[in-house]
């Protein structure tokens, strides 16, 4: 399971370099939860959820973020800006990738 989640992360990097954005800082952790990637795109950094479904029997990917998840990507990105000077805006970001490979990037996907 935990190299589904690899690879799915590998794929989602994957996309956003391509389109721009630099990698900042992967897998971060706290003790309020874990952030995938977390990249810049143009002048605004980005903290992304990268999320792969095969089928959707449970919901697609954007289902599985809920609102608990989104609150523990808040508290740990508020965590990681908290240790750092970042003078720039921020957006919380999610990459969905469907059982075909398919890979969809939504932009601003959940607010603060």
């Amino acid at each position: 399971m935990k190299r589904d989640g690899d690879l799915a992360e590998d794929q989602a990097l994957s996309h956003l370099l391509a389109r721009g954005c630099h990698l900042r800082e992967r897998n971060f952790r706290c003790r309020f939860g874990e952030i995938d990637l977390i990249v810049a795109d143009g002048g605004t950094l980005v903290f992304v959820e990268v999320r792969k479904r095969s089928h959707t029997a449970f919901g697609n990917a954007a289902d599985s973020i809920t609102p608990s998840k989104q609150r523990r990507i808040v508290a740990a990105a508020r965590f990681y800006l908290s240790g750092r000077q970042v003078d720039a805006p921020c957006r919380f970001d999610a990459v969905l990738i469907d059982g075909g490979g398919r890979i969809e990037w939504m932009r601003d996907a959940f607010g603060a």
